[in-house]
């Protein structure tokens, strides 16, 4: 029989949700042996983003332990030192094979037993592979995915070999994208394959989508739209030498870089949890139907109040690092831990671009600025209220202002207005906003049972939200 361990806190999953619990429990004054975590990677948890960009990078890449949480908002450095200081234990390449919620116990892959009094769940989610629609080929050298440490090792090892070949990305959103801008960084040619009609087209609309795959083709990247891969073309070796799609056209390529999507990981409690929109059903406390058990990060469905508390699982980094934050505040302080009133937003950074989104991009889109230019931004109307900003090329400022506007769901009139104004409507919205925190009129249009602290705390999170995300699009090019 393996060893048995315990601990009053236990974190399965060692990803970007799990560093940033762990700096929390640190700061709550959790006593030195008291917390663990266990992941089935090699290193201390890491800021994921930088393996589709500084990771990637031929020139000074950045590399472990530039990267370790909390670094992405720019917090302390969670070394595996720091972690020994502070009595957190690392059961690192370990991944935990059973549970038994009813137990409290947790076996994992060595035979041990690790025992808990709360259960942090952030096993996040795993990339979707090709054999799951009925390809094969995945275990070829030059096929590869991005999820974990291991893939990037594995795709800079092959891009070194492939300057001024040809590679090809399968798939059109977030991975797609930053993988063939990190291609063409590498002086590989590129082609994206996805079956959609545009690029990104969970989140763009077509206006803003023709403009990213212009300022892509202009760069050296070929689209093949409404496609899907097939098969390969392997040689002697098993190498894939040609992507073969299903309307029979044959792609040549060196390198397959894929990216269809991602499915989080489940199994370990699925019959002992409520599962909803594939993840791990929680409350706006990250509390899961076991009430000592709270799931975080990619895994998590949690209620969102912005969009009348429907339930969302939102895969985002900053969700990862939100949820972690709440779970553990109220897992410690659980009379004082409001419910989770989170603002959903994405941001990417490409080449020399550079946009943010948020809150939800239903309704009607209203598209305003120079799309001929570098900056420019949709905002999404529902109901007379603005749910949704898009904006590329904004300023701190513009940023702060598109996501309190969001925050609050302000009042939209006049729609040609609002395209005419742009992000001027936002700045606008949003100081009305500010007064009316202070007692004075404003035009936005609020619940009568929020008060005055409600919304200055509303203001708080935009603002803190749009301030980190200005910042770390600058500084995670050094990543």
């Amino acid at each position: 029989m393996g060893e048995e361990k315990s601990f009053e806190y236990v974190i399965v999953g060692g990803g970007v949700a799990a560093g940033y619990a762990a700096l929390e429990f640190y700061r709550r004054k959790v006593g030195s042996g008291k917390l663990c975590i266990i992941s089935d990677e090699p290193v201390a948890p890491y800021e994921r983003p930088a393996l589709s960009k500084g990771y990637l990078l031929p020139e000074a890449p950045s590399r472990l332990p530039a990267f370790h949480t909390c670094v992405g908002a720019n917090e302390e450095k969670l070394t595996p030192k720091w972690y020994k200081e502070h009595g957190i234990e690392l059961i690192l390449g370990t991944r935990v094979k059973s549970a038994d919620l009813k137990k409290k116990s947790l076996i994992t892959s060595v035979g041990e037993t690790i025992t808990y009094k709360y259960l942090i769940i952030a096993t996040g989610a795993r990339a979707l592979k090709l054999e799951e629609f009925g390809v094969r080929g995945s275990d070829a050298e030059n096929v590869c995915y991005l999820r974990n440490l291991s893939d990037a090792d594995k795709m800079v090892k092959v891009m070194e070999t492939c300057k001024n070949k040809n590679g090809v990305v399968i798939g059109g959103g977030y991975i797609g994208m930053e993988c063939s801008a990190a291609l063409i960084i590498n002086e590989i040619k590129c082609t994206m394959v996805f079956p959609e009609k545009h690029c990104m087209a969970r989140l763009f609309t077509p206006k803003i989508a023709e403009y990213y795959e212009n300022y892509y083709r202009n760069k050296g990247v070929k689209f093949v739209k409404g496609n899907v891969l097939s098969s390969f073309e392997n040689d002697s070796t098993g190498k894939v030498t040609a992507v073969v799609l299903k309307d029979g056209t044959q792609i040549p390529c060196d390198i397959v870089v894929v990216g269809i999507g991602i499915r989080a990981n489940t199994s370990l409690f699925e019959g002992q949890l409520a599962m909803e929109k594939g993840g791990i059903k929680v409350n706006s406390r990250m509390q899961t139907s076991d009430s000592d058990v709270f799931a975080v990060g990619d895994v998590a469905a949690f209620p969102v109040k912005l969009f009348g508390n429907d339930v969302r699982r939102l895969e985002h980094v900053d969700s990862a690092r939100k949820t972690a934050r709440h779970a553990v505040a109220a897992i410690m302080e659980a009379d004082k831990t409001t419910d989770l009133d989170y603002l959903p937003f994405f941001y990417s950074r490409v080449f020399a671009l550079s946009w943010q989104f948020y809150g939800d991009n239903s309704g009607d889109p209203i598209h305003f600025g120079d799309y001929s230019s570098t900056r420019f931004g949709a905002y999404w109307v529902d109901q007379g209220k603005l749910v949704g900003a898009f904006l590329e090329g904004g300023t701190r400022d513009e940023y702060s202002a598109i996501a309190k506007a969001v925050q609050w769901r302000v009042k939209v009139a006049d729609l040609s207005e609002l395209e005419k104004l742009g992000v001027d409507f936002a700045i606008r919205e949003s100081q009305k906003v500010v007064k009316e925190s202070s007692g004075a009129s404003t035009g936005v249009v609020m619940k009568k049972e929020v008060y005055g602290w409600h919304a200055t705390a509303g203001v708080v999170v935009a603002v803190s939200v749009a301030a980190f995300a200005y910042w770390y699009g600058i500084r995670r090019k050094r990543w």
